[in-house]
């Protein structure tokens, strides 16, 4: 999710200093959510079950280019297949590589958006430092009814959800940081943490409001847009966030924003909470465990700095 979000500005950019050009965006069915409601985007390709028949439909389009934002073996044969002018995001494999195993980091730590729009720098397209784009469908809930006891007072979304164990904090911790905060708190995430969402919400009912696999993501969105703050592990919720300039907290485990590009975009406010170890990062994505038993990464992380940044204004 994370990587789709931020090509949002690389096609606001083209689509805005281009002449009159008509934009076609090519992704998996299952993302086919993240960018139906893109006023940029003209059409939406969605990836056929065969890609023969997907490269047959591009090429019915007769495109003057293809921007790879991607670089995967499936979207070099779409190129190679259409034939016409490309360009492609360099995603500099060798150096994350030597960043993991050996953690020589030669990596600059530019955004991924800055990394993505060098792509499109022969088109004469130039990064516009707009926040990424989020588009909410006209007929998602409204806050009101969404949290109809809450959505005018003062609250903070805590987004507990990430694909992998190595990029959530223990319960035990999330737990200790909620007791210092002093607002409301409305836990966000999917199905895979809805047991961490019920150990939570145990241990601090009068604070917490557990919405975790009770919403839909346009309505997580849509609480995320009306919080006061939000904090977040390395998820693609979180970084939606961004969308809306929200005072952001992010929280990172095995994981470092610097080695993908992904720490905050265009937020005026945030913190970057994490701790520096030897070992860390030690998986470009987050892993199912800790590979050295002891998970300071995320169980060393001091939460004070968190509620300082928080109840500073």
């Amino acid at each position: 999710m994370g990587d789709i979000i931020y090509t949002s500005p690389v096609v606001r950019c083209l689509k805005k200093q281009l002449p009159n050009p008509e934009i076609h965006y090519l992704t998996k069915a299952n993302f086919k959510f993240l960018l139906d409601q893109n006023t940029y985007i003209d059409q939406l390709h969605l990836l056929k079950p065969r890609l023969k028949e997907t490269i047959a439909t591009l090429k019915a389009e007769n495109f003057d280019y293809v921007i790879d934002l991607h670089n995967s073996l499936r979207s070099t044969l779409v190129k190679v297949r259409l034939g016409i002018k490309s360009s492609t995001y360099k995603k500099e494999r060798f150096k994350k590589w030597l960043a993991l195993k050996w953690g020589l980091n030669l990596i600059k730590p530019d955004h991924l958006v800055d990394r993505y729009l060098k792509a499109v720098s022969f088109l004469g397209v130039k990064n516009d430092y707009r926040p990424i784009d989020y588009f909410l469908p006209e007929n998602t809930k409204p806050i009101q009814e969404i949290l109809p006891d809450h959505y005018q007072d003062p609250f903070i979304v805590f987004i507990i959800g990430a694909t992998h164990f190595t990029k959530r904090m223990p319960n035990e911790k999330v737990i200790s940081l909620c007791e210092k905060i002093d607002f409301p708190i409305v836990l966000l995430g999917g199905e895979d943490v809805k047991f961490n969402a019920e150990v939570i919400f145990k241990a601090l009912p009068k604070k917490i409001i557990n919405l975790v696999g009770k919403i839909s993501l346009n309505e997580s969105v849509t609480v995320v847009k009306n919080a006061t703050q939000v904090i977040g592990f390395d998820t693609g919720l979180t970084h939606i966030a961004e969308a809306f300039n929200k005072k952001l907290i992010t929280i990172w485990g095995s994981t470092v924003p610097e080695l993908l590009g992904v720490q905050p975009y265009q937020v005026e406010k945030h913190y970057e909470a994490g701790v520096v170890l030897s070992c860390r990062p030690c998986s470009k994505f987050g892993l199912s465990a800790c590979p050295k038993g002891h998970f300071k990464c995320m169980k060393n992380i001091n939460e004070n700095l968190i509620i300082d940044f928080i109840s500073h204004e």
